[in-house]
């Protein structure tokens, strides 16, 4: 692992951020590079993750439909958009965008924290019990009573999904 730390953070200025960059073998993806910045000041953080080799736009689609799932491995790049259609939510790309390897209960739990933010932040009833209904959902993916869709839309080709139910195309610009 290499690490560079006292360097000028990009947001507050002070040289207190950290660089961090590593290779990891994902099997059946191969070698991927995990780049992080972290400033101790600010507390600004970005993550992304590359493959080593070129890759070719493409959209990942995967159902999960029982507790085993939760264990699929997750790699998702900076450029890549996370989508939940059966529950109308997405983790877009861009700015503040992180790339990361997890797992599909990991993602999940990603969910799971946008919604519990709104939860708590919202004045309205509405608001409040749409995201109790949303919670109760991913809680009953997680057990394997319910089935849901994944999808990850990656222009870079960065992303993946591992396992053999994964179904990867080409992604439509």
């Amino acid at each position: 692992m290499d690490k560079l730390e006292k360097q000028p953070c990009p947001m507050c200025g002070k040289n207190t951020l950290t660089l961090l960059q590593d290779d990891m073998d994902v099997p059946y993806f191969g070698k991927v590079f995990i780049m992080s910045m972290t400033c101790s000041s600010c507390n600004y953080r970005v993550a992304d993750v590359e493959s080593a080799e070129t890759k070719e736009p493409c959209k990942i689609e995967f159902e999960i439909d029982n507790e085993k799932d939760m264990k699929v491995r997750v790699v998702k790049s900076s450029e890549a958009t996370v989508k939940i259609p059966g529950m109308r939510m997405s983790m877009e790309s861009g700015p503040g965008s992180d790339g990361f390897v997890s797992n599909i209960e990991g993602l999940l739990d990603k969910f799971k924290g946008i919604i519990e933010g709104e939860r708590d932040t919202t004045d309205e009833d509405s608001v409040k019990k749409s995201c109790k209904n949303l919670l109760k959902k991913l809680w009953k993916v997680k057990l394997g009573d319910v089935k849901l869709k994944v999808v990850i839309e990656d222009p870079s080709g960065n992303s993946a999904i591992i396992s053999d139910k994964a179904k990867i195309s080409k992604l439509k610009k």
